[in-house]
């Protein structure tokens, strides 16, 4: 798919969006699957999402939240169809913008460790394995993958 970025809107979910982004986590079963439910609530306990629209179709999210000085990311995908286009990029830039308005220090989030695509991902956008969680995955059962990026210092990302 040719690079989606010069048609996308990022904005905040909202709870009217939870139909579209389970479609997308339905068809990446690789990652968290959660309910309609939990996604209509972020903004209630805590989170913050943000979906990414391509000629007004959802084609990606991801789900965030401050713990203290970190970013956890909790759940994230692009539309199988849209990966490669540039969206899935647009929206953890946002979600690393977001979390430096808070002084957030570094990010993290856990992978399936057989998901390659993710970790190619994640290695491109500066996270580094720093541990494992055993049996961590059901359906089927598999270990995560802990990965954590530093932010980069305004000064050192222009080098």
């Amino acid at each position: 798919m040719e690079s989606a970025e010069r048609n996308l809107k990022l904005r905040p979910m909202e709870a009217s969006d939870a139909s579209a982004v389970v479609t997308i986590q339905v068809a990446s079963p690789e990652i968290a699957q959660w309910t309609e439910h939990d996604y209509e609530r972020l903004s209630s306990i805590g989170m913050m999402a943000w979906v990414g629209e391509v000629q007004g179709v959802i084609s990606g999210f991801l789900v965030a939240r401050l713990i203290t000085t970190e970013l956890e990311i909790l759940n994230f995908a692009v539309r199988p169809d849209a990966r490669r286009s540039g969206i899935g990029r647009a929206l953890i830039q946002s979600a690393f913008a977001w979390g430096k308005g808070f002084d957030a220090r570094s990010a993290f989030l856990e992978v399936r460790a057989s998901n390659r695509g993710a970790l190619q991902f994640y290695k491109r956008h500066g996270f580094e394995e720093t541990g494992r969680r055993p049996q961590y995955y059901s359906n089927p059962v598999e270990d995560a993958l802990v990965l954590t990026a530093p932010y980069l210092k305004p000064d050192a990302a222009a080098r």
